[in-house]
């Protein structure tokens, strides 16, 4: 039986027909609060894997610090790979009163901030291993909730627009978060202050939604249906298929180096473990500012030339090239210089992929769940990378950044061309 949508304030009568979440202008305020979401939800999800959790695990086991961050930041990745795809399934089929998708956005930031206060209190790898754990499930639950309601409630043309904003509020929530963790001594407040804007931001919008919610209880869910969560079948739907493995190759060559900047720093440039973080901070904030002026510009750009391929495909390249420039960086400066590069590339991949990705997707009505197959492609690369990394750096004596972030530009690379077979969209 098909699912009719209905406002979620309106009762469980049959409604009349609703004008098409591609015609119908987005809610008034919609663009800004749920960028203010984004900021709040990538600011606690991000803050971590870029800074405070690769110096908490330094001081609760030193003497293990890679291959112990590589387990939790894996486990971690594993878990969002999951949640995703399953959450988006679930919020798609969602009957509350409250509407589809509000549930979920508030439950997963209540979760998220309850995993994170377990890894900023207990010292000890197995209690961060499941904090952390749950932290992902939650966090990513708000997620894939988040982004379904853009296809929910925002118009084609408008989505680019939309996308460039959420790319700009992913980039300054990295950046203020790594300010304020290089200005925080408390580790605790490090990992905390984050969330609570979390809680404050995504609450704020999830309660103003213009939610809707079925007006007839979807069937019982199969087991068929139950392993359709995590998959869109890319013969059939060959546009998406490329654009996640588009999406997978690039942000496997962003997400790469980025958990490993730190011993990067100690170990090819000397830098010692108390200015660690503030050398760190510095990267994290110049390349996010690069990140967050090229997002602002891109989407706007990609709506008014009407294309978003070219865009995808520019930004991939030079995301390339400064990985490349990273792997071969001589001193600090040329490190600074890489990250100037690929956040310029990242800026733009970020506000244009989003708007690509939501004009491929198989159907509207799925949109959370399709999503959630498509953010697997954000969370599988964090999974993959820990694994990698310890056997790329380890080749040729130890330490082998080199060769790490030299494989993170050529699977970037492989990315780029990807989106060359993307066929019904420009």
């Amino acid at each position: 039986m098909d699912q009719v949508v209905v406002p979620a304030s309106a009762t469980a009568s049959p409604a009349g027909p609703m004008e098409s979440p591609a015609q119908a202008p987005a809610p008034r305020g919609f663009t800004g609060k749920i960028g203010l979401a984004q900021f709040g939800l990538f600011g606690a999800l991000l803050t971590p894997v870029l800074v405070t959790m690769a110096l908490r695990i330094a001081q609760v086991d030193p003497a293990n610090k890679t291959s112990s961050l590589s387990l939790v930041l894996g486990v971690g990745a594993f878990c969002a790979l999951i949640a995703n795809p399953l959450v988006g399934r679930l919020s798609d089929r969602t009957t509350s009163r409250f509407g589809r998708r509000r549930p979920w956005l508030i439950g997963g930031v209540i979760g998220g901030t309850t995993g994170l206060t377990l890894v900023a209190f207990v010292p000890s790898v197995p209690v961060i291993l499941l904090g952390w754990a749950l932290a992902q499930i939650s966090f990513n639950a708000s997620l894939a909730t988040l982004q379904a309601t853009v296809p929910d409630q925002v118009p084609h043309a408008q989505r680019g627009k939309v996308s460039g904003v959420l790319g700009v509020a992913l980039t300054l929530a990295i950046v203020v978060s790594a300010m304020l963790a290089s200005q925080i001594p408390s580790a605790r407040v490090q990992f905390l202050a984050p969330a609570a804007l979390a809680i404050l931001f995504v609450g704020y919008f999830a309660l103003t939604l213009p939610d809707k919610r079925l007006a007839t209880k979807p069937g019982r869910l199969s087991l068929k249906e139950f392993a359709g969560s995590f998959w869109t079948n890319p013969v059939e739907h060959r546009d998406f298929g490329w654009a996640w493995l588009s999406k997978f190759m690039v942000m496997f060559g962003m997400v790469a180096p980025s958990s490993y900047l730190a011993y990067y720093l100690m170990s090819d440039f000397g830098v010692s473990t108390t200015e660690v973080a503030g050398k760190l901070a510095l990267l994290i904030v110049v390349g996010y500012l690069c990140n967050a002026a090229s997002a602002a510009v891109s989407g706007f750009l990609s709506d008014k030339a009407g294309v978003r391929k070219p865009f995808v495909m520019g930004s991939s390249l030079v995301i390339m090239a400064g990985l490349a420039l990273l792997a071969v960086a001589p001193s600090f400066p040329m490190v600074l210089l890489s990250q100037v590069i690929i956040g310029l590339g990242g800026g733009m991949f970020y506000a244009v992929d989003m708007a690509l990705v939501t004009e491929v997707l198989p159907s509207e009505e799925t949109a959370a769940k399709d999503l959630g197959v498509m953010n697997i492609a954000n969370a599988l690369p964090q999974t993959l990378a820990p694994a990698i990394a310890p056997f790329l750096l380890a080749a040729g004596g130890g330490d082998n950044y080199t060769l790490f972030f030299g494989f993170a530009a050529a699977v970037t690379l492989i990315g780029t061309l990807s989106v060359t077979r993307i066929k019904n969209t420009r």
